[in-house]
């Protein structure tokens, strides 16, 4: 088993191991994952070390809750931290079609619901899925105009703002959950947040990456200031940084796809897979708590493991930087 160093998430008294797993996977949103399947990627990250698990009750409408409760609940849980989130409610659907091609999906439909008592539902919701008393952390999940559209964003972040939010401040308060935060694919939406909202933890999926570090000009010094720790969701940037050609869950455009060749170009000059710079990459910067990839499998999750105990030298980071490919205040990894 592998020893994890352990990180703080904001000025909270959780620590989670800098390596978590990400469950989206588990839920059969872009790959079939059979629920046994699932159940051996949380034991194969167990073994491994890993005490983060992050999930949802999006991925597969309620089967990734039920397969991490189902793998973790007999584990001592003070050894292991869980966050899940908020913003969904599962609705049942007899038909059990799914316009989205879900793999293995339970028969319901996700619903938005931002407001106190969709979130209060919510977290009750996922408590009776995982088969569990505690969820450490809870995020509020796919909020903003990347999820919603410009025009649709406003209404629905006054909800939060003025509803929503009271609910995650009471089950803070009232020890219900230890964490608070948002977890999301794009930064402008938390420096919004950030405005009017005390949070603890941010989850941001694909922008602080090898390939993109444009939150460094704002969102990360932001938080450092704050105390709110961030997750670094994606950071393969959903396949294009390990040999895949999807980017933020689609085909990748020229423009990513001939930053990505150049980038991976100056790693195999070192003798570095690009995979093993990515995975290490978001660790260097002291708001980042933990990286968690999403693997498909158990053995995809070795192969992370590999990657991340690659040894990476100094220069590599240097040729990143003078080439342009690497923002100029970007910590690197020792």
């Amino acid at each position: 088993m592998a020893e994890f160093s352990r990180r703080q998430i904001g000025r909270t008294g959780l620590r989670v191991t800098e390596v978590g797993l990400g469950c989206a996977t588990l839920g059969g949103s872009r790959i079939g994952v059979a629920r046994q399947v699932a159940e051996d990627i949380v034991g194969a990250a167990w073994a491994a070390g890993v005490r983060y698990v992050d999930t949802a009750p999006f991925y597969g409408v309620g089967q990734a809750e039920r397969a991490v409760g189902d793998a973790l609940r007999d584990r001592p849980r003070d050894e292991w931290v869980l966050s899940t989130k908020v913003g969904r409610l599962l609705r049942a659907n007899p038909s059990g079609r799914h316009a989205d091609g879900r793999h293995h999906p339970l028969p319901f439909d996700p619903v938005y619901d931002y407001s106190y008592d969709g979130i209060m539902r919510s977290f009750e919701d996922s408590l009776q899925r995982l088969g569990l008393a505690r969820i450490d952390i809870l995020y509020v999940h796919d909020i903003g105009a990347y999820q919603h559209g410009a025009e649709a964003h406003p209404a629905l972040m006054k909800t939060l703002r003025e509803s929503g939010y009271r609910a995650l401040e009471a089950l803070r308060s009232g020890g219900a959950v230890a964490a608070i935060g948002i977890g999301v694919n794009e930064r402008e939406v938390l420096l919004e947040a950030m405005e009017w909202g005390r949070w603890d933890a941010f989850l941001l999926a694909g922008r602080y990456t090898l390939l993109e570090q444009a939150p460094l000009d704002d969102l990360l010094p932001r938080c450092v200031a704050a105390g709110t720790s961030i997750v670094a969701g994606g950071p393969l940037n959903s396949g294009i940084l390990a040999g895949r050609d999807s980017w933020n869950y689609a085909p990748a455009p020229p423009e990513v796809v001939a930053r990505v060749k150049a980038i991976a170009a100056i790693c195999d000059s070192h003798r570095v897979p690009l995979p093993a710079a990515a995975l290490q990459f978001p660790l260097a910067h002291p708001a980042v708590a933990a990286i968690i990839p999403g693997p498909r499998n158990a053995a995809e999750f070795a192969q992370n493991l590999d990657l991340l105990r690659h040894p990476i030298p100094a220069a590599l980071w240097a040729d990143l930087r003078q080439a342009g490919l690497l923002h100029p205040a970007a910590p690197v990894p020792n």
